[in-house]
């Protein structure tokens, strides 16, 4: 995948190098050119000097090609704007900004935006927020080969039922963190914007559970057929 951050900070260049050892491409954009000397040595990726929501910048650091897009930079307006830039107008649905006010970036994240604060774990937010299987969230039972992780979903299965993702994915349903907290929906709830679910399933099955939800729920074929009802007498 290819991935996008804006802002060459400790952040920026944290994430940059993560992202890389992780086998993913990486573009890194900052207004001024010293800045990228916190990139390691052995990076491959792109520097792009200029500002990160300018769309000759946003071209040439491959944004139309981008799985997803981290604005990291020091400035929140900056942030927030290149982060309503990438999504409004390229259509890249994974953006995370960092926003120091926790007031406005309570406004943002009501706006499809998902912000982090700027505090020592920032980076492993995002990383969770912009890998559609982020490792560091499997919960692993090793012997029985079962994991619980969270599994990101194309926008348009908002409105559908979880129970209908879970006969899509196979996959069992385990909890859905919506707004801040945990909830144990039933058969009957609807997936809302900004719910991240927590699938139990196989080890060899995350790969493609994460590929069905990544799609439109009219592009998907369920994993297991739907049982028929019995006919009323």
């Amino acid at each position: 995948m290819h991935i996008v951050i804006m802002g060459c900070g400790r952040t920026g260049a944290h994430l940059a190098n993560e992202f890389e050892t992780r086998g993913h491409s990486v573009a890194v954009i900052d207004q001024r050119a010293e800045a990228f000397r916190r990139l390691p040595a052995h990076f491959q990726g792109r520097k792009v000097t200029g500002v990160g929501f300018d769309r000759d910048t946003l071209a040439a650091a491959g944004v139309e090609e981008a799985y997803g897009f981290a604005a990291v930079s020091s400035g929140d307006n900056s942030n927030v704007l290149a982060a309503r830039v990438v999504r409004e107008t390229y259509g890249v649905e994974n953006v995370v900004a960092r926003i120091s006010d926790p007031a406005r970036a309570d406004v943002y994240q009501r706006l499809g935006i998902t912000t982090v604060a700027p505090v020592p774990w920032t980076s492993g937010q995002i990383l969770t927020h912009l890998l559609p299987v982020p490792d560091d969230n499997l919960i692993t039972q090793e012997t029985a080969g079962v994991v619980v992780t969270p599994l990101r979903w194309h926008k348009d299965w908002a409105g559908v039922t979880y129970a209908d993702a879970e006969e899509a994915t196979g996959a069992r349903l385990a909890f859905v963190v919506r707004f801040g907290r945990g909830i144990i929906p039933d058969s009957d709830t609807i997936i809302q914007d900004g719910d991240t679910p927590h699938f139990a399933l196989s080890h060899e099955a995350v790969d493609a559970a994460a590929k069905i939800l990544g799609k439109k729920p009219s592009q998907t074929t369920p994993a297991r057929p739907r049982k028929k009802k019995a006919a009323k007498k």
